[in-house]
């Protein structure tokens, strides 16, 4: 057969019946896929999604996968995923506070949960179903798939902590607004993200961080702050995977019920690793630092001395209700909306922000 008889008989072939229609997406990430809520994305969302096409055997994503800052920085997450850069993209709400203030509530209430699954249930709900809470997506022409939260907050430093008090004048590194977290101890926040507390520590721009175990193991951030002070200041909610919604227009349905529910899987998913994870990170620390000088140290805070870092806490919970009363937000009414979803899950925070 000619070489034009072959291209004419390609041409006219018939379509197999079963062909898949193939999608083209791109997904980023400001942080690299060790950090494990990052891994997720390829790991559980995305084979999710692949899963239920497969099954149902009708559309085919064709993935484009760009993580580690490939597409865009920390500080350009949600007006990249907004803007198209990627289609899908972890969305840090920490250092959106502008832009996205109600998404601050949980920095502004530390100490109200130290279980990252109960927090993304809330979170997860209250996005879905709060009119305030969704619209706040909405408005930046994202479609919210699946919430991510940290595992609890405690001090990484390059000196020991014994009490408040060795805490009093250092600087120590944290993302957003968690460095109010610091006032009551009286040390000085300098702001940050995983992306630089190595750093940060390794010239002396900061002394520490108020870090999380499952990011500060991948980053490596023990090797340079390697005293851990356990102070358990709680989870947060800290962002999710969103799509942007000329996006999420141009998609069949069954494709935005598939990215839906693999929202779903990979906000559970990250939920229940977080549980699991936190002690299985400390005791790798332990293990990896235990040779570097000085090894790695872990102690808690004493009771007291957390009791009164809780007591001692400003009334973070009131400013953040007035600032955003005065924006025209229901503020108060979204704070005890909050509050009470934990109660109603049967956990009573440890400072009751919205009766104060």
């Amino acid at each position: 057969m000619t070489l034009t008889a072959l291209a004419l008989a390609v041409t006219v072939a018939p379509s197999p019946a079963n062909a898949q229609e193939v999608i083209n997406l791109t997904v980023g990430s400001s942080h690299p896929t060790t950090i494990p809520w990052v891994g997720m994305i390829p790991d559980v969302f995305i084979t999710t999604v692949n899963e239920i096409l497969a099954e149902e055997g009708e559309y085919e994503i064709n993935w484009t996968e760009a993580y580690a800052g490939q597409l865009y920085g920390a500080n350009a997450t949600l007006t990249s995923v907004r803007d198209g850069i990627a289609d899908i993209g972890w969305v840090f709400s920490y250092l959106e506070p502008s832009r996205m203030p109600l998404a601050q509530m949980s920095a502004y209430t530390p100490f109200t949960t130290s279980d990252p699954e109960l927090m993304l249930d809330v979170w997860n709900d209250m996005i879905r179903n709060v009119p305030e809470f969704k619209a706040e997506w909405e408005e930046h022409d994202l479609v919210f798939l699946g919430a991510t939260a940290s595992d609890s907050y405690d001090i990484y430093s390059d000196f020991p902590v014994d009490t408040l008090e060795d805490l009093d004048g250092a600087r120590l590194s944290a993302p957003g607004v968690l460095g109010v977290w610091l006032d009551p101890v009286g040390a000085v926040p300098v702001d940050g993200t995983l992306a630089s507390y190595y750093t940060d520590i390794q010239t002396g721009v900061s002394q520490g961080v108020v870090g999380l175990a499952t990011g500060n193991l991948p980053a490596r951030i023990y090797e340079v702050a390697p005293y851990i002070t356990q102070v358990n200041m709680g989870v947060v909610f800290s962002g999710g995977l969103a799509i942007n919604q000329w996006s999420w227009d141009g998609l069949p349905e069954p494709v935005q019920e598939a990215l839906m529910t693999a929202g779903e899987t990979y906000s559970a998913a990250h939920g229940k690793d977080l549980a699991e994870r936190y002690e299985t990170s400390i005791e790798r620390m332990i293990e990896l630092g235990e040779s570097q000088s000085p090894p790695v140290q872990v102690s808690q805070l004493s009771e007291e001395d957390r009791q009164a870092w809780i007591d001692g806490m400003p009334e973070l919970a009131r400013q953040w209700v007035e600032r955003n009363e005065e924006r025209g937000y229901p503020a108060q009414a979204l704070l005890n909306n909050y509050m009470n979803a934990m109660r109603e899950r049967g956990h009573e925070p440890e400072r009751a922000w919205d009766q104060e």
